[in-house]
C-alpha cells in the first residue's frame, strides 16, 4: 500500500482526502499542528474507516519535524493542504501569511529530494484568477494581480513550483486550484470546523439555522449577476478529495520533471442568495438574513472551465449543490448533538 504524506491532513479538505485516498488504496499519513483544525477530526475518520489514521502533531515550518516523518515512512507522494487561508486575516497579518505559507512549501519541496520523494500535489486557489476578464475561467486564463496576501502567497507557490520544475529536477508536480468547496462526508462524522466566526459561506448558513449566529450578512446586492449577489462555483469536499486521489495517479503516469494545473469546480456558477434559499429548500429552514454594503476584496463573479481535468484526470464533479448543503446541515445538526 503507497504511503501518501498529507499535510494540513485533519483539516476540512485535508481529512476528506484522507477519506477518499484510503478508500482508493493508499495508506495515508497526516501531519497537523492543530492550528486551524480539532483533534476530534482523528475520532471521525475512524468512526468512517473503522481504524486509526496515522498522525504527526507538529508544524510543517519544522525542517526536523518534516526530515523525522520521511526517515520513518516510506512516502510515494505528498499532499501539501498546510496553509493559513483566511483572506481577511491575511490583509491584518501578511508576514504571518508569507512565512508561513511559502516556508512550509520551501521546507517541504527540500525534504522530498533529500529522501527521494517525486510526486506532489500542492493545494492552490482561483483566488489566483483574481476577478477575470472572461468567464468561465480555464488554466489558460491569465492570472490577475492577488486581492490579498493570501491569494498572493498562492500566487508565489505556483511560481516556486514552475520554477523548480524549471530547473530540470526529477519531480512530478500538480496544483489544484480550487473553487469554492463546501458539504461534508455523507455519515456526518467530519465537515467543516471553522475556529470562531465561519469566514466562509456555508458555516455561516449552517450556524444561523442552528441559531448559533443570530444573522447572516450578505455583502452586496448591487452586483452585474442575476440577483445582484456574488456567483462563485460552489464544488462538494468529497468531489474535491477525490479530484486529489486522481490527480496523484495522474502523475504516477508521468515522465519525470513534470508540471501541470487543473481547476477544480464544477463549471457552473451559483449566486449567494440562490445558495441560501436552496439550503432553506433542503433543511426546511427558514434563514434570518439581511442585505448589506459590499466587502471590500470580493471578487464580483467567478466559477471554472472543467474540460481539461473532465478529460485528462477522468474526473467529473458528481454532487450537486443541494447534496452539498444538504450533507453541510447534517454534519452541523451532528456536531450540535456532540457539544
Amino acid at each position: 500500500m503507497k504511503k501518501i504524506l498529507i499535510t494540513g491532513g485533519a483539516g476540512y479538505i485535508g481529512s476528506h482526502t484522507a477519506v477518499s485516498l484510503l478508500e482508493a488504496g493508499f495508506e495515508p499519513i497526516i501531519v497537523d499542528n492543530f492550528s486551524n483544525s480539532n483533534k476530534s477530526v482523528l475520532k471521525g475518520l475512524k468512526a468512517i474507516l473503522g481504524r486509526d489514521i496515522a498522525c504527526y502533531e507538529g508544524d510543517c515550518n519544522e525542517r526536523g519535524l518534516m526530515e523525522l516523518i520521511f526517515a520513518e515512512n516510506q512516502f510515494s507522494g505528498v499532499i501539501h493542504f498546510a496553509a493559513f487561508k483566511a483572506v481577511g486575516e491575511s490583509t491584518q497579518f501578511p508576514l504571518k501569511y508569507y512565512a508561513n505559507n511559502i516556508d512550509s512549501l520551501l521546507i517541504l519541496l527540500e525534504t522530498m529530494a533529500k529522501f527521494g520523494v517525486k510526486d506532489l500535489v500542492f493545494s492552490s486557489s482561483c483566488t489566483v484568477y483574481g476577478q477575470p476578464d472572461e468567464l468561465p475561467v480555464s488554466e489558460s486564463t491569465p492570472r490577475k494581480e492577488a486581492e490579498s496576501p493570501y491569494g498572493n502567497s498562492k500566487k508565489i507557490c505556483e511560481d516556486i513550483l514552475r520554477d523548480y520544475i524549471n530547473s530540470g529536477v526529477d519531480s512530478r508536480i500538480i496544483s489544484l486550484r480550487y473553487f469554492n468547496p463546501v458539504g461534508a462526508h455523507p455519515s456526518g462524522e467530519i465537515g467543516e470546523l471553522p475556529l470562531g466566526i465561519p469566514n466562509n459561506l456555508v458555516p455561516f448558513i449552517t450556524q444561523s439555522a442552528a441559531g448559533i449566529r443570530q444573522q447572516l450578512t450578505v455583502f452586496g446586492d448591487d452586483y452585474n449577476t442575476p440577483d445582484g449577489s456574488c456567483v462563485r462555483d460552489y464544488i462538494h469536499v468529497m468531489d474535491l478529495a477525490d479530484a486529489h486521489v486522481k490527480a496523484l495517479e495522474f502523475l504516477f503516469r508521468q515522465n519525470l520533471n513534470f508540471y501541470d494545473i487543473f481547476n477544480v469546480g464544477t463549471g457552473k456558477g451559483n449566486t449567494v442568495l440562490e445558495v441560501i434559499k436552496t439550503f432553506e429548500k433542503v433543511s426546511k429552514k427558514a434563514l434570518n438574513y439581511k442585505i448589506g454594503p459590499r466587502r471590500p476584496g470580493d471578487i464580483e463573479k467567478v466559477w471554472a472551465n472543467t474540460h481539461k481535468i473532465n478529460s485528462e484526470l477522468g474526473w467529473m464533479a458528481k454532487y450537486s449543490l443541494e447534496d452539498s448543503l444538504r450533507d453541510s446541515w447534517n454534519w452541523q445538526q451532528k456536531l450540535g448533538l456532540r457539544e
